[in-house]
């Protein structure tokens, strides 16, 4: 059966490890023959959310930068993958802004099952991602019959194109293609 898969990067550098990442599940998704939906944060202006809670009343989101479009498009999507380079044990803050973004698919119907994380940290240890799945688990767990399928953990990657010197790019496009 043919998914709508949406990869999301949220890293600022050019040749992002995470990116890297993003991209091999993304072509392994496409591969098994699923359509792939990109979505760079980088650049996007993102706004903090306010928790005016607008979005939980019916209304629009006040803000305007780009995420409002978006939000259709990922409640009916099948599967989420996030990528972010691992900052202080933890997801980049542009991930997180654009998490708490979402609150407005909160208590609605969506499609999607299953989230991916994949990750990018300098530090040799796969513990090093811990805190950035933990933080993509708490916003998961918002979601009824929704679950965090996979985590690439990427280790070892100081500078951009280092995660190109191991083995996670082919376990990020083996993940994209059992999506």
């Amino acid at each position: 059966m043919k998914k709508k898969v949406i990869v999301v990067t949220s890293s600022s550098r050019k040749n992002a490890n995470s990116g890297i990442l993003a991209e091999q599940f993304a072509r392994g998704a496409e591969e098994a023959g699923h359509e792939v939906v990109r979505i760079d944060l980088s650049g996007m202006g993102l706004l903090f959310c306010t928790g005016c809670l607008a979005c939980q009343q019916g209304a629009p989101c006040p803000l305007k930068d780009g995420v409002a479009p978006l939000l259709e498009q990922i409640a009916a999507a099948d599967v989420l993958a996030f990528a972010t380079p691992v900052y202080y044990y933890s997801v980049s803050g542009r991930l997180k802004t654009f998490l708490d973004r979402l609150n407005p698919l909160f208590g609605r119907e969506v499609r999607f099952r299953d989230v991916y994380l994949l990750t990018a940290s300098a530090e040799d240890t796969d513990e090093a991602s811990d805190g950035a799945a933990v933080c993509v688990e708490g916003w998961v767990s918002c979601f009824e019959g929704v679950r965090l399928a996979g985590v690439v953990r990427g280790r070892g990657a100081e500078h951009p194109g280092d995660i190109l010197k191991t083995s996670l790019p082919a376990a990020a496009y083996a993940a994209g293609a059992r999506v």
